[in-house]
């Protein structure tokens, strides 16, 4: 018996749109990465938050940095009201494509994203000593709104066991050609990406947090 198009997972849904990014192109030259200042251009962007600590040394199976680990993994931590993030899940990470659905007042747009920079580090340097690092970002890919990329990353201390949530963002505006579209971003773009980056931190606390009240429900392991 075959399955109704609505009763199938919402990324299968978007399966065409998918397979439109397949081969697309990244929108902006991604290697002088040096050259990206507020200087030619480009927006610098960071942002952190606390989540609970563990016990120094390695993640625990069922700790914070697990947790933060299987909501990064599932791309959930987006607020969904704003940002929702579609892909199969059956492709690796590193290779991954896919589509985000962009809500603004009553328009939805849909851009595409390649997965890039996958981290997983045991012993990484950090500023208060050595962490390890795991996480990923995406790049835009051409009919984006915006050039650039986007790093998560979620980080414990290994001598303290402080754990975090990180946001590496770098980016600039891409080219709009529907006039009005252009005159919103223009006027709401700056707003929305802030939006975006605070409501994704407090998302993954409270995920985070849900997470370790259920660990029977945590997913990903932390190695």
């Amino acid at each position: 018996m075959s399955i109704s198009p609505a009763a199938a997972p919402a990324w299968e849904q978007q399966r065409a749109r998918l397979e439109t990014y397949a081969n697309a192109r990244v929108n902006y030259d991604y290697e002088p990465r040096q050259a990206y200042t507020p200087a030619t251009g480009w927006r610098l962007d960071d942002y952190a938050t606390d989540l609970p600590a563990e016990a120094p040394g390695p993640p625990a199976p069922a700790g914070a940095f697990a947790a933060a680990q299987d909501v990064l993994r599932r791309y959930a931590f987006p607020p969904p009201d704003l940002i929702t993030g579609y892909f199969d899940p059956s492709q690796p990470l590193e290779k991954r494509i896919m589509v985000l659905r962009a809500h603004f007042l009553v328009f939805n747009f849909y851009f595409g994203v390649q997965v890039a920079d996958v981290v997983d580090a045991e012993s990484q340097p950090g500023p208060d000593g050595p962490e390890r690092v795991w996480g990923y970002g995406y790049r835009t890919l051409e009919g984006h709104f915006e050039r650039g990329q986007i790093n998560f990353s979620v980080h414990k201390n290994l001598a303290t066991g402080a754990v975090q949530f990180r946001i590496h963002a770098v980016s600039q505006s891409g080219h709009i050609r529907n006039p009005f579209y252009w005159v919103g971003f223009k006027v709401f773009g700056r707003t929305l990406q802030r939006r975006f980056a605070h409501q994704s931190l407090a998302r993954m606390r409270r995920l985070v947090a849900d997470a370790l009240a259920h660990p029977q429900l945590l997913a990903a392991p932390a190695g």
